[in-house]
This record gives C-alpha cells, sequence and structure tokens, in this order.
C-alpha cells in the first residue's frame, strides 16, 4: 500500500522539523531503519523513509544521495541546526517523533509500509 509522507506524518503524530511543504508530494516506497550510516548507504532505496536517532549533517547527505523521501529521528532528539539548514537546502523532510525505532517501525509495517519490495 502506498501513502504519502503527510499519512505517515498525521497517523503517527510526527513533529515536522523541515520541508513540510514537500509532505503531500512524496510518495512512501518503503522503509529503512538503521543507525549506521554506511548500512543505509547499502542497503535504503530510493522512495524509502528512514527512521533513525542520528541527527548529525550526515543524515542528510545519505538521505539526499539514497534518494530517501524523508528521515524520522526517534526518541524524541533534536536534530542539529546545521542539520536541520542542510535539510533545507536539500530537500530532504525531517520528520520527529518520541517514539523508540522499535515502535515507528511497527506502526510503519501497521500502516502497510514494508521493507520488501513488490509488496
Amino acid at each position: 500500500m502506498t501513502r504519502t509522507l503527510k499519512e505517515i506524518v498525521e497517523a503517527l503524530k510526527l513533529a515536522v522539523s523541515t520541508r513540510g511543504d514537500l509532505l503531500s508530494s512524496r510518495t512512501v516506497t518503503g522503509g529503512y531503519a538503521g543507525d549506521m550510516l554506511s548500512d543505509v548507504l547499502a542497503h535504503a532505496r530510493k522512495g524509502q523513509v528512514w527512521v533513525t536517532l542520528q541527527t548529525h549533517t550526515n543524515i542528510v547527505a545519505v538521505a539526499s544521495s539514497k534518494e530517501l523521501c524523508g528521515i524520522i529521528v526517534v526518541n524524541g532528539r533534536t536534530p542539529e541546526a546545521a542539520t536541520l539548514q542542510k535539510a533545507e537546502q536539500e530537500h530532504i523532510p525531517i520528520l520527529v517523533s518520541p517514539l523508540s525505532s522499535y515502535d515507528v517501525v511497527a506502526r510503519l509495517c501497521e500502516l502497510g509500509v514494508t521493507n520488501r519490495e513488490g509488496v
């Protein structure tokens, strides 16, 4: 089932830190959870939403290079100011949840967002 990033934000009650103007136009093709940037670079796919606890500027570079539709930062962490600035420049929505990675991923799965191609 395909969802927009806006639908994900509303369903999970995520705080929008950057690029709220892009939420309706971003289609979520799947999800990826990981905190090791090299793992995300190796395995995340275009259009996926990325769940992480990282908050530094390198997450924007990874999301941009993989053409991810957005980043969900978990555990109520606050992205660094430089990260938010870079995300604005790179057109990457950053969303924040007070929930753990496990809980966010579980909720995404309930919404039909998976990591399997063609599902």
